[in-house]
């Protein structure tokens, strides 16, 4: 009898991991989140009523649409709350981001947003939901050019710290020099956010890089950030990369070149995150696919469904499709 009732008093180990809550965090590049006014500065003439693209104000409230619908889709499967928080790229303004979280979808979301530097004005942002994630600080930390290069420049780096689950979380958001650049360009803006990780992580800090970083998983950017494709390969003050085995071993990407498929939008986490013994921890990951984010006809068929093909106006949502990560607490 008394061996019966110790049993009945320990919760089995599924009881204990049905007890964890799950929260979810993402990355989206929203490509090309232009409104329809010139901004100073900037070259954005492109997307404006007279421009090639010929954006009015019917496209631009059609893109606001498309792409909340798919922020307000994300991880909600699983996820009712949907992500604590969304790092996106290519978002043109606070304007943008504003009209963006008035959609009844994502009206539970705010933004963090810096001006940065890039010439045709598109930023990275953070949205994130208060009732999840409240931030503490943030900052953009603007990059460096590689040996003088000024035209492919990274747009700053984001830096949000805030509590998830009464955790001290920190998040940069990236979006490195397109493929236009050589490699070096992209493993130099690499080496800047190491740099920002290391002053970052002198306490046991989970730290997520996020971002369009314009190269693969396997990429040398990626390796000189340190992030590794296998649990047991992190060692101290390094990441896992849990999208290379997604794209090396099960095909899986996120845009597709010339019938290739590259995961160029990555969430990476410290080793805090993936091996803690209490609190938040690393779950799984998805790259979000849906039938309607995808061409089904014509010369794009089987790529994401974007808002242009050329000059066309597709009505999409983006080149690019979102990632998640899953975290336990």
């Amino acid at each position: 009898l008394v061996l019966c009732s110790f049993w009945l008093c320990v919760p089995t180990l599924g009881a204990q991991n049905a007890e964890r809550k799950l929260y979810s965090v993402a990355f989206y590049n929203l490509e090309n989140l232009f409104d329809t006014i010139h901004d100073a500065g900037k070259n954005d003439y492109e997307f404006l009523p007279d421009g090639s693209y010929q954006w009015t104000a019917k496209k631009y409230e059609s893109k606001l649409q498309n792409l909340s619908k798919v922020l307000g889709s994300l991880s909600r499967d699983l996820v009712p709350e949907g992500p604590a928080f969304i790092g996106v790229a290519e978002a043109e303004n606070s304007r943008v981001l504003e009209d963006l979280v008035k959609q009844p979808a994502i009206s539970n979301y705010e933004f963090v947003h810096y001006e940065g530097p890039d010439r045709r004005g598109i930023d990275c942002a953070l949205l994130y939901d208060p009732k999840q994630f409240s931030v503490t600080h943030s900052k953009l930390v603007l990059s460096t050019p590689f040996e003088g290069d000024t035209v492919h420049l990274t747009r700053g780096f984001l830096i949000v710290d805030g509590q998830l689950a009464g955790e001290r979380v920190c998040v940069i958001v990236n979006h490195w020099p397109s493929r236009g650049a050589k490699s070096p360009v992209r493993v130099h803006a690499a080496r800047q956010v190491k740099a920002l990780k290391d002053s970052l992580m002198r306490s046991d800090k989970k730290l997520i890089v996020m971002g369009d970083m314009n190269d693969d998983p396997m990429d040398e950017s990626m390796e000189v950030l340190g992030a590794r494709k296998y649990p047991k390969q992190v060692k101290k003050g390094e990441f896992y990369n849990p999208w290379w085995e997604t794209l090396e071993d099960k095909g899986v990407g996120t845009l597709l070149y010339r019938g290739k498929w590259n995961l160029f939008d990555q969430i990476v986490i410290s080793k805090p995150l993936l091996k803690a013994k209490k609190g938040l921890r690393y779950d799984h990951n998805e790259v979000f696919i849906r039938d309607y984010l995808i061409q089904q006809d014509g010369k794009y068929k089987g790529s994401p469904l974007r808002t242009h093909g050329g000059r066309t106006w597709l009505n999409g949502y983006s080149d690019h499709l979102p990632t998640i990560i899953y975290l336990k607490n």
